[in-house]
């Protein structure tokens, strides 16, 4: 028998959710989270080319979705080591952009590499060490990857930094 659910307003609630038919099951439809890294070695930045879509071939930092049952810092090393094969540790968060077109909540960290050893991931085409001049800036897979090249370069050793945030503009792009 299949599961039906139908949008619903519950007691309590201001909006609709999807309620299941049978049981009454709430199933909350809500943003998903990224974790991320903006990695360095000896002032150059790494970066990871996709070999997945959506924007397969552009380079990105590297990121990816938060597991269940990881802190949003474990999340971002796991997602560096996966796509770069780089050993990193967090030493401080850059950023915590909401991509709302998407339903999707960035945070980005700045990491420092534990070696200038890093190799393409299993998502990756390839990976590369950058100097800001030589950033593949027209070839970048998302807004919110420039953002937080930018947001580390504006707070680049500021102590106890306030994280950025998405530009105000991007909450009335739909």
């Amino acid at each position: 028998m299949p599961v039906l659910f139908s949008e619903k307003k519950i007691s309590g609630d201001n909006r609709s959710r999807q309620i299941c038919d049978s049981c009454g099951f709430v199933n909350y439809v809500n943003p998903k989270i990224v974790v991320g890294t903006v990695s360095t070695w000896a002032d150059k930045f790494l970066l990871v080319k996709r070999a997945i879509e959506p924007r397969r071939g552009f380079w990105t930092i590297p990121a990816g979705y938060l597991e269940v049952g990881e802190t949003t810092e474990a999340g971002a090393v796991r997602e560096t080591w996966e796509e770069a094969r780089a050993l990193t540790r967090i030493r401080g968060m850059i950023g915590l952009y909401n991509i709302l077109r998407i339903s999707e909540v960035y945070l980005i960290y700045s990491a420092q590499m534990l070696s200038p050893k890093f190799s393409a991931g299993i998502e990756c085409l390839d990976a590369g060490l950058f100097s800001w001049e030589k950033i593949p800036w027209n070839s970048l897979a998302f807004p919110s990857v420039s953002w937080a090249l930018s947001d580390y370069k504006a707070t680049k050793g500021k102590l106890r930094v306030m994280p950025m945030s998405e530009p105000p503009s991007i909450h009335w792009e739909r």
